[in-house]
């Protein structure tokens, strides 16, 4: 039983219950909105975890949150869009984890921030059959590709959903699943060169207990809004996340 309450060397009881509880409230901002619990859950464990620890414990929490929450709505996803983008996410993570440490962190948010700006307002052209299938890989590449060394890609997952034709309900489910295979892909890296998850473990699995009350609490609210609702605080929640990083780049 104790060490089920241990906590890792260095954090305080009260940094731990803030963890959990941004973690729950966090999920049921992504659930409602369709974007920005992870992002802003990354920010907050940015001032309370190790830096070495930040990525890897951010991708467990975020994949208990979006295994939980893309089976509470597994109803609505779409296959025909996850599979094209989980074949390109293996070869994208498989890339990323070779090169992640080269790219200048600067480049790539100005990227991140350009692509999500316009994904948002610019004019995408209409993907179906083959062309629809090359946009999901190429997407499932890229951003994996870029998931392994950015700790949160959220932003860049909704914005290529954007370019599907699919409702609240159907983006939250399909965004879920495939964001659920990067974070997986993410632990087995980080696992692989030696990260200790174990002294973790117990605030762990906390937070994704947090977590899964979070997103079903906000997928009742997700039912109850509006379409227009949803797309407009979508787009404006992504332009403010991408001013973010512009920002960043600049600086």
């Amino acid at each position: 039983m104790q060490s089920l309450l241990a906590l890792p060397d260095g954090l305080a009881l009260s940094h731990a219950i803030l963890l959990v509880i941004s973690a729950g409230f966090t999920s049921a901002l992504t659930a409602g909105l369709g974007i920005g619990g992870g992002v802003l859950l990354l920010g907050i464990m940015a001032f309370l975890v190790p830096p070495a620890a930040l990525i890897p414990l951010h991708g467990v929490v975020q994949i208990g949150s979006n295994v939980g929450r893309t089976w509470i709505m597994r109803e609505h996803i779409r296959p025909v869009i996850v599979w094209p983008f989980a074949v390109g996410a293996l070869a994208g993570a498989f890339a990323g984890g070779s090169v992640a440490r080269e790219l200048p962190a600067h480049l790539l948010n100005l990227a991140l921030a350009l692509f999500i700006l316009y994904a948002v307002w610019g004019k995408w052209p209409t993907l179906k059959g083959k062309t629809q299938q090359a946009g999901l890989w190429g997407g499932g590449i890229s951003i994996s590709f870029i998931s392994m060394f950015v700790g949160a890609t959220g932003p860049l997952v909704a914005a290529l959903m954007k370019t599907q034709t699919l409702d609240r309900q159907q983006h939250m489910a399909t965004f879920s699943a495939c964001m659920s295979l990067q974070h997986g892909l993410k632990i087995i890296a980080f696992g692989f060169f030696g990260f200790a998850f174990g002294t973790w473990m117990p605030l762990l699995l906390a937070m994704i207990a947090s977590g899964l009350i979070g997103t079903w609490l906000g997928e009742r609210w997700l039912a109850g809004r509006s379409e227009d609702g949803f797309q407009q605080g979508l787009n404006w929640l992504l332009t403010a996340m991408a001013v973010h990083l512009l920002w960043q780049a600049l600086a």
